[in-house]
């Protein structure tokens, strides 16, 4: 059973029994001009991660090991967004407005879509979420069916990768959150959410670097 240098402790798991989970790589939140720069957000802070993440990618699709994407965003008539979501923001920069990429995190609008660079594959599933935790109005729970450990990557750290986490504690999967492969637009967020999930030996579950598993998974060649 591969090992993996983490925090609190090393992270054991089964390959047969393991998904790798990208949350929400969307144009919308990546791209400079995009929606998540508009609010004044740095999207630096948030690209950092597609590097180290295309090479977490590869190294898993070698394996042929699972990839599940995840992107938020809602039915163009907004039905599937409650107005508790749907008032936040600016008035002239919600969701449903105008956007740089198309109508802000509206599903098929090219700013709602996944970054060229990270773009699934033929057979990699895509799920559609209206909420921030990817288990939320969605078949995720089903999907992983048999499985028993995420390695969670993707945007931002503190709302919807952990979110997707606690949900994913409460339904008894273990998680492996890559820090170098989430980000978030606050360096103080990023870290005191990383510190979160590895808390009290490992509240929600293990923080690692990609390296590390990257080289756990060259070991089981």
């Amino acid at each position: 059973m591969p090992k993996v240098d983490a925090k609190p402790g090393p992270f054991a798991f089964d390959l047969d029994s393991t998904a790798l989970l990208v949350i929400d790589m969307q144009r919308d939140f990546l791209m400079p001009g995009g929606f998540g720069e508009s609010l004044g957000n740095d999207v630096s802070r948030l690209r950092r991660t597609i590097e180290p993440l295309a090479a977490l990618m590869t190294a898993w699709r070698a394996r042929n090991l699972p990839i599940i994407h995840t992107r938020e965003g809602h039915l163009p008539d907004l039905s599937d967004c409650p107005p508790a979501k749907l008032n936040r923001g600016a008035p002239s920069m919600r969701i449903g407005d105008p956007g740089a990429f198309g109508r802000i995190l509206i599903r098929g609008e090219y700013g709602h879509d996944i970054i060229d660079e990270l773009q699934p594959l033929d057979g990699e599933l895509v799920i559609d979420k209206p909420g921030k935790g990817a288990f939320y109005a969605t078949d995720l729970h089903k999907t992983l069916a048999g499985k028993s450990s995420l390695v969670v990557t993707g945007v931002t750290t503190e709302v919807c990768v952990h979110t997707t986490v606690r949900e994913a504690n409460d339904r008894g999967y273990e998680c492996l959150v890559l820090a170098d492969c989430v980000g978030s637009y606050f360096p103080e967020f990023q870290q005191a959410g990383l510190e979160m999930i590895a808390a009290q030996g490992g509240i929600f579950g293990w923080v690692a670097e990609s390296p590390a598993l990257i080289a756990a998974l060259e070991e089981q060649r």
